[in-house]
């Protein structure tokens, strides 16, 4: 750690593995609701389970990418952060305001919660993912401002790099976008076309950005390949993403009530979406084999290469799998797009978000990476969590294969719930390996407090 501002990222890094912790466990509750249909119920309904589930997903990933521009933009620009108080201040507001809301979830019936917290003055509730109450979206913006003013300070008064600047421009992009959260017209086909703009054009738009800057910094740092070769590859990426990600927007406006040529759109920009996830897989790659050193933290290297592969595999192959018009007829908003869900947000952004942490949190101890032993515990816990979560979407993609075939396509079809009970097997199979998943993740956090041999910080 080269500034001590840099510490500030240490809560935002625990707090996102905490959060992440509850995810996984509403997400296991939520997959046994999947068979045993009252498993907590009325307790925990499985509306509130995945309401909870999907929250906590983008409230610790969120976490995740404001500790990792707090470590990294203070080394890439050379100085101090703008303001270290400012920051801390936040994650307490940030963490205090989203641990309420979720607890709002929990113990308030919605429709109370939402006439208790302004939703007659401004409806922007009831839509997934965006179910935050008004004054949780209002609390999101005012800490999305107050970092991007304290970070573009920072990297104003100081250097300008392509991963500053990428990642700057990535984390702006999330605050703007989110802005339309607030925009929830009466008209349904209004409603969905701009609801994507906030859904679609974070996690297939700006926060690619975000993650070509946290996996570029990590692979300078672990490779000591030239930072230009870095940038080169960089700048390449994160074109290609922009290009396919906003136009490719449109394989989400097939049959929301849009006009026809949508189809077309979507079909041809959503095909080529696996191509900025492949250069990524090649970048990671070619970037540790072009090594100069051999870096001590062994872990953070097989994170960094994990999530290349990872990442196309879940965003680029399984979103081809059912992003062509003709194809999306009969899988949309079954259990492939599920698969697709489960496997892309562990593959680009859970796992860029480990990487960095995995890299930075020894330094932040004061020390160049953990001791062998905590090292060998946390690459268990890289193979758990990532072949649990292959197993997951395998699982899921079977379950949605046959289910757009026993409720979709078969000469008498199913009804849905008939359709769920035929398709109950794999959900078991999706549990269990979800269990596994947990246990790489209780292995991670166990990873940190390994005691052994270390290697000094630089």
């Amino acid at each position: 750690m080269k500034y001590q501002s840099q510490a500030v990222a240490k809560p935002y890094f625990i707090a996102a593995i905490g959060l992440f912790v509850g995810q996984i466990v509403f997400g296991l509750i939520m997959g046994l609701q999947y068979v045993v249909g009252d498993f907590l119920f009325p307790a925990i309904p499985f509306n509130v389970a995945r309401m909870v589930h999907t929250n906590l997903l983008i409230v610790w990933l969120l976490f995740g990418f404001m500790g990792a521009a707090y470590y990294l933009i203070p080394e890439e620009s050379e100085r101090e952060l703008y303001s270290p108080k400012l920051a801390m201040l936040m994650f307490w507001i940030f963490l205090i305001a989203g641990a309420v809301t979720i607890l709002g979830y929990l113990f308030v019936p919605y429709a109370k919660l939402a006439e208790m917290t302004g939703n007659d003055l401004l409806a922007t509730m009831g839509r997934e993912f965006l179910e935050q109450p008004l004054p949780t979206k209002v609390g999101i913006v005012i800490v999305a401002l107050a970092m991007l003013f304290n970070l573009s300070m920072t990297v104003l008064r100081g250097r300008k790099t392509a991963i500053n600047l990428v990642m700057l421009l990535g984390l702006w992009g999330l605050a703007i976008f989110f802005l339309f959260s607030f925009y929830n017209p009466a008209n349904l086909v209004k409603d969905k076309f701009y609801w994507w703009w906030v859904v679609h054009l974070w996690v297939e738009g700006v926060w690619e950005l975000i993650m070509g800057a946290m996996l570029a910094f990590v692979l300078i740092k672990v490779t000591g390949v030239d930072r230009e070769v870095i940038e080169k590859w960089l700048y390449v990426i994160i074109a290609m993403a922009l290009i396919t990600g906003l136009i490719g927007m449109g394989h989400h406006y097939y049959w929301i009530g849009t006009p026809s040529y949508w189809q077309w759109w979507g079909s041809v920009f959503s095909a080529l979406e696996p191509i900025p996830f492949f250069m990524m897989t090649l970048f990671a790659f070619n970037m540790v084999n072009r090594r100069r050193r051999e870096h001590p933290n062994k872990a953070a290297v097989l994170w960094a290469l994990g999530t290349g592969v990872m990442a196309f595999l879940g965003a680029g192959v399984w979103g081809f799998l059912h992003t062509l018009a003709p194809v999306n007829f009969y899988t949309h908003g079954s259990q492939i797009t599920a698969a697709h869900g489960h496997m892309a947000f562990y593959g680009a952004y859970v796992m860029v978000v480990i990487t960095m942490i995995s890299y930075t949190m020894p330094l932040m101890r004061g020390r160049a990476a953990n001791s062998k032993t905590a090292q060998v515990v946390e690459m268990w816990s890289f193979w758990l969590m990532t072949v649990a979560m292959v197993f997951i979407t395998l699982f899921l993609t079977a379950a949605g294969t046959l289910q757009i075939w026993l409720q979709r396509i078969a000469a008498e079809p199913m009804g849905f719930m008939a359709a769920q009970d035929q398709v109950a097997l794999f959900y078991w199979m999706r549990e269990i390996s979800g269990l596994v998943f947990f246990v790489g993740l209780v292995l991670y956090i166990t990873s940190f407090f390994i005691k052994g041999k270390e290697a000094p910080a630089d």
